[in-house]
């Protein structure tokens, strides 16, 4: 199944990720917020996993790359240095949890679903969005 998905963070002026298509196991047109939740982590985490260790000896990126990476707002060379495996299980019941506790805000197309039992209506324009959401920190003065 075709999904499109974006991710933003609040405070940010460029989407982490716009608009990328993915491909999730089958859900229906109508799963649950829960559902779709563990079938984006599933994706991720395979995809997470399947990334080749390759150990460059003289790492190197051209202009056109280092600019592409400034615009979305880190360069680096997308080296894994942790060579364990994510584990599927723990990373959705993590993103369950996070989302039960209000880290991250999930919208299809313009509207928030903020309850894991909530049915999304799925058709190929939907756009599910993940908005993380950050805490101040700091002190009084």
């Amino acid at each position: 199944m075709q999904l499109t998905i974006s991710a933003k963070q609040l405070g940010r002026k460029h989407a982490l990720i716009d608009k990328r298509q993915i491909e999730i196991e089958d859900i229906g047109s109508n799963p649950t917020v829960q559902r779709l939740i563990e079938a984006v982590v599933e994706q991720q985490v395979r995809e997470y996993n399947d990334k080749p260790l390759e150990k460059s000896l003289l790492p190197f990126m051209d202009q056109e790359a280092v600019d592409d990476a400034a615009v979305k707002g880190k360069v680096g060379f997308g080296s894994i240095y942790n060579e364990a495996k994510a584990d599927p299980g723990a990373a959705k019941r993590i993103a369950l949890q996070a989302h039960a506790d209000g880290l991250f805000a999930l919208f299809a197309d313009d509207r928030e679903f903020t309850d894991s039992t909530e049915t999304i209506s799925l058709n190929p324009t939907t756009v599910i969005t993940f908005i993380r959401l950050t805490f101040l920190a700091g002190s009084y003065w």
